[in-house]
């Protein structure tokens, strides 16, 4: 069952969901549209009984998903608009985390930015040992993520690690991703990275649906929550900043960025 929007490819076979993010060319770094149509898409799951479980993955050998695309931003007038970006991408991702079935994400070199996030909602992860995952937000565009990913983050990792890893700008590679608890498993041949979330999925697929669903919503319930517009003076700070302005212009045009702290 093939979809027709090439940016997100989505298929069904024998209950099991394949979810790919197929900017390839890109580090299927994704637009605005790609994270609402994998909201549309999480909607459509919820509402097919006959899905057990869902393997989320990107097109191509480089990249899970290298955040989102950095144009994209071009876009923003005022610090309001970052704001309309953290909550509509929060949409996404907390559909993802939502879902009634199980979701594995296989992840393939580069997992950052919004791409982390999007692996960080699945309920495991498997991936191959040339994954990179993390938050570089501090040594590229000077922004920084949402209140409830910082949560996301600590929840799987701790606060110290989450510090560490987005202080020093590090991209967390296989084996510290295993120790760590922030991937479930690895897998030495990287052509058999798909197989082996599809063969997870059926496992868990195979289990009770009543149980796995209850352990995901008692795990939601544990995690912080937080008011509507929490950590807005935390996002305005970030994105209405020369260094957001001097990070994107950096970054765009391939140089190292000049951090002001304003």
């Amino acid at each position: 069952m093939p979809n027709g929007n090439n940016d997100i490819l989505y298929a069904v076979d024998e209950g099991i969901a394949t979810v790919t993010i197929n900017r390839p060319n890109a580090r299927n770094a994704l637009t605005f549209a790609m994270y609402e149509r994998l909201a549309a898409l999480c909607q459509e799951i919820d509402g097919d009984d006959a899905i057990k479980a869902v393997v989320v993955t990107g097109a191509g050998d480089k990249a899970f998903a290298a955040g989102t695309d950095i144009s994209e931003f071009r876009a923003f007038r005022s610090g309001q608009d970052a704001i309309r970006y953290e909550k509509s991408v929060e949409v996404t991702l907390s559909a993802i985390e939502r879902l009634r079935v199980p979701t594995i994400a296989a992840i393939r070199g580069v997992c950052t930015g919004g791409g982390a996030a999007i692996a960080g909602c699945c309920d495991l992860r498997v991936a191959a040992r040339d994954v990179k995952i993390g938050y570089p937000v501090a040594r590229t565009l000077g922004n920084c993520i949402s209140l409830t990913n910082y949560a996301r983050f600590s929840a799987l990792i701790g606060a110290a690690r989450v510090k560490d890893i987005i202080f020093r700008a590090r991209l967390i590679e296989a084996d510290e991703a295993l120790s760590i608890g922030l991937v479930t498993e690895l897998v030495d041949d990287p052509t058999q990275l798909v197989a082996r979330a599809l063969g997870m999925a059926r496992t868990v697929a195979g289990n009770a649906p009543l149980t796995i669903r209850a352990t995901k919503e008692a795990l939601l319930r544990l995690r912080p929550s937080f008011p509507e517009g929490a950590d807005d003076d935390l996002v305005l700070m970030c994105y209405e900043s020369d260094d957001f302005k001097e990070g994107m212009d950096a970054f765009l045009n391939k140089r190292s960025p000049k951090w002001r702290g304003r």
